[in-house]
């Protein structure tokens, strides 16, 4: 019995790398100033599924919403064996906090067939881990967070093992089910290069027309929308085209959607900013070590 899984993956910036440089005026992450990559977690959640695939068959679809240069994270997900990508892409998704977010994936969701939706615990981004659980509740199926392992999956049963901090869970399920999944699950497996060389013309038609319109500087939109629709074709005919989605496809209920669909609001943003005062220097010697721990004792900060 084959089963059929929905992962939601997530390109973000590498909050890693976050400098002074990095951050707005208002406290939020310049994006355009971090290298975006693969959500982790998100990984871990794909891994899963493709041993799902492997064990006992079925088909892999990723989704991600976000902008045209999210379709890297879906071209990578190809390229480590999933099956179909879809890119939901719409500027009226603009500033949509988890809850909107999660409606708007809800309603790709369910335009599909499917077992097993799972996705990664939380994105680096944002630390919420809200989105899987609220998914499950828009999709109305029961849900399983924090897992570690698939224990058993038979016939429409499935026993996963999560990991609650300080010990562990084995919850049994019927399908369907959504998991979100933590990185102590598995490693995920690098990208094939035979799929790479697959894929890696693979584009959806707004990064088709990003592509045209760069190449062509002079073209006018009608010219535009010729060369973009023959593209697109020919992609299509060898299955490289990634399938584009916006709210309207989805039929989402756009008051649910963006910023009306938010009902998340910043109170206050405090930036938090070290000056030369606040830090000494101390030589990497017996000395400089002895001279700073007589200092902490004598202002009391150890005893």
């Amino acid at each position: 019995m084959g089963y059929n899984c929905v992962v939601l993956i997530k390109q973000v910036p590498d909050t890693k790398r976050i400098t002074g440089n990095a951050m707005n005026d208002d406290g939020t992450v310049k994006r355009s100033a971090l290298p975006a990559i693969f959500n982790p977690e998100d990984l871990n959640a794909l891994e899963m599924a493709l041993q799902i695939k492997e064990k006992f068959g079925g088909k892999i679809t990723v989704i991600t919403m976000g902008l045209p240069a999210a379709g890297a994270v879906l071209r990578d997900s190809l390229y480590r064996g999933a099956d179909e990508a879809i890119l939901v892409t719409d500027s009226r998704c603009a500033a949509s906090d988890t809850l909107a977010t999660s409606y708007i994936l809800s309603c790709a969701v369910k335009k599909l067939d499917y077992d097993i939706v799972l996705c990664g615990r939380q994105a680096i981004d944002g630390d919420t881990a809200q989105v899987g659980p609220q998914l499950a509740e828009k999709l109305g199926i029961t849900q399983i967070t924090y897992v570690e392992s698939l224990e058993q999956l038979e016939n429409t049963n499935i026993i996963a093992k999560r990991n609650i901090g300080n010990g562990w869970q084995k919850i049994k399920a019927s399908l369907p089910v959504l998991l979100t999944v933590i990185n102590t699950a598995n490693e995920p497996r690098v990208a094939a290069a035979r799929k790479i060389m697959k894929y890696k013309k693979a584009l959806s038609p707004v990064e088709i027309r990003q592509k045209i319109k760069t190449e062509n500087p002079q073209a006018d939109e009608s010219d535009i929308e010729k060369l973009v629709e023959h593209k697109c074709s020919g992609l299509k005919n060898v299955n490289m085209l990634i399938k584009q989605w916006n709210l309207d496809d989805i039929s989402a209920d756009l008051q649910w959607c963006g910023q009306s669909g938010s009902p998340t609001k910043v109170h206050r943003i405090q930036s938090v900013v070290l000056t030369a005062k606040e830090s000494k220097a101390i030589e990497p010697t017996e000395k400089g070590i002895a001279d700073m721990i007589h200092e902490l004792i004598s202002d009391k900060v150890i005893a």
